[in-house]
């Protein structure tokens, strides 16, 4: 808030008659007895939990696309896809502004510790009545004085000199952009995360098509041999049904796959920023490769000294005990320097030097309650914050446990799926050789079909999930952004 200085109490022009009349100039936020008034130090709102980065998970598969879709067909590995997500994904787009944000809020708390100045001029036309100053006025003699015109020009600046409530409000500003900065890296760390699930999803879909081909391609030749059968009279008619039948779901399969490969990829592109019309060819299968042994409590260290969004939540802490501390500082003496230089007169080609300075200090005595309801308000936020700063502590621990658990179970069920996968191929393979020998009919084939379709599925499910698992567990430590890829391709 500007304050102007000078005024009409100021300019006294003296007159004459059985004494000395003086004429007062315009006043400029001046209080009831012709005092500057001090600046209002108190309106700012405090920095506090509201400060924090919050993403919400419609953003994070959201992204804004950059360029224009092409002919050509566009080759993405998933470190492509991740430098993508992080320039193009909404997540970091919103996430960037809100670090302007934060850095606006926090020059805004910061003004309560700086200088301001404000050039006013001014042009009045003013009538005074002596009498409201004490002048005595002789009988018969009007007390107005005027009209006149009054021209002024003024420089106005005011600096605090101790203020402890400004003080601490620039610290918890400048502790709520901190937490900003840090609330942006942990959404770059979930972009990491969120891009390279959706890479996964595609390229298990992708060899889930593979595979249902695969499985196309050997009911398409059971059902060939069947109809040679047939007309030879080796087999029943029901033989060629069946394999017909057979044939028929494995078509389904892959143009079930076909769709939701497709929708995957979709996704992935709207969250990195690729125009949807964009054909791109995902170069990178994320074949299995066992994670390093990880102890829980290097995984721990790890994770409380890089999780960002703990160095955020601490941040904020920091914020509301300033913020608490500034709402005491409110019930503390302040001092502040005002100074006000200007020219002014009764015309623009007559103007005169002027100047005042003033230094005051403020000894608040009673306010009404609201300092000290500010102060309780405060502290409940503080308390908030720092429950939320154990609780995610907690929270951290939790995902590390859970995200150690299914590394090692999600290890497991690669081995054995594998193997289940192995047995059921060879499985399939005794079961054509029996039924193309005579000695079985395709009822066995189609099982053993059925079986392969089944074990594979579950192999790629459980390469995803332990792909997914690796990329939680970084995820859980705080690195993903860094050492994502690493996990991914088994590097410790």
């Amino acid at each position: 808030m500007r304050t102007r200085l000078t005024g009409r109490g100021r300019r006294v022009v003296v007159l004459t008659m059985a004494g000395l009349v003086v004429l007062a100039g315009t006043s400029r936020g001046q209080g009831p007895g012709g005092e500057p008034q001090l600046p209002r130090q108190g309106g700012m709102p405090l920095p506090g939990a509201s400060s924090a980065l919050v993403i919400s998970p419609s953003a994070l598969m959201g992204g804004v696309p950059a360029g224009q879709a092409t002919a050509a067909v566009m080759p993405l590995s998933l470190s492509d896809a991740i430098a993508r997500g992080l320039k193009q994904n909404l997540g970091v787009v919103l996430g960037e502004q809100a670090v302007r944000s934060a850095h606006g809020t926090r020059w805004q708390a910061l003004s309560g510790m700086l200088p301001t100045a404000a050039v006013t001029v001014g042009q009045a036309r003013e009538e005074i009545n002596l009498e409201e100053y004490g002048f005595p006025v002789s009988p018969g003699q009007s007390p107005i004085l005027g009209p006149f015109n009054v021209s002024s020009v003024h420089l106005t600046a005011t600096t605090p000199i101790f203020d402890y409530a400004a003080l601490q409000r620039a610290k918890a500003g400048a502790d709520a952009a901190t937490a900003a900065k840090h609330s942006f890296r942990d959404a770059r760390d979930m972009v990491v995360f969120v891009t390279a699930n959706l890479y996964l999803q595609a390229v298990t879909g992708a060899s889930r098509i593979d595979a249902a081909r695969a499985q196309l391609a050997t009911a398409q030749a059971l059902y060939d041999r069947a109809v040679v059968q047939k007309q030879a009279g080796v087999i029943a008619g029901i033989d060629v049904l069946r394999a017909q039948v057979q044939l028929q779901s494995q078509h389904e399969r892959v143009i079930f796959f076909e769709n939701e490969f497709a929708k995957q990829k979709l996704a992935l592109a709207r969250a990195i920023g690729i125009p949807l019309g964009q054909q791109v060819d995902l170069i990178d299968r994320m074949p299995y490769a066992a994670l390093g042994t990880m102890t829980l409590d290097e995984s721990l260290k790890q994770a409380y000294s890089s999780r960002e969004d703990l160095h955020s939540a601490q941040a904020l802490v920091d914020a509301a005990r300033a913020g608490k501390q500034s709402a005491i500082g409110e019930a503390l003496p302040s001092a502040h320097l005002l100074a006000d230089v200007g020219r002014s007169s009764s015309a623009w080609d007559s103007l005169h030097g002027t100047y005042a300075v003033q230094a005051s200090v403020t000894i608040p005595v009673f306010q009404g309650g609201r300092v000290w309801g500010r102060v309780e308000q405060a502290d409940a936020q503080l308390k908030q914050q720092a429950a939320q700063v154990e609780d995610l502590r907690a929270r951290i621990e939790y995902e590390v446990r859970s995200a150690l658990l299914d590394v090692q179970a999600s290890d497991d069920r690669v081995h054995v799926a594998r193997s289940a996968a192995d047995l059921a191929g060879a499985q399939l393979a005794q079961a054509q050789d029996r039924f193309g020998a005579g000695v079985a009919s395709n009822i066995e084939v189609v099982q053993a079909q059925e079986e392969a379709a089944t074990a594979t599925e579950n192999y790629l499910s459980a390469l995803y999930a332990h792909n997914l698992a690796k990329i939680s567990l970084a995820r859980a430590i705080g690195l993903s952004e860094a050492r994502a890829r690493q996990f991914l391709g088994g590097s410790n």
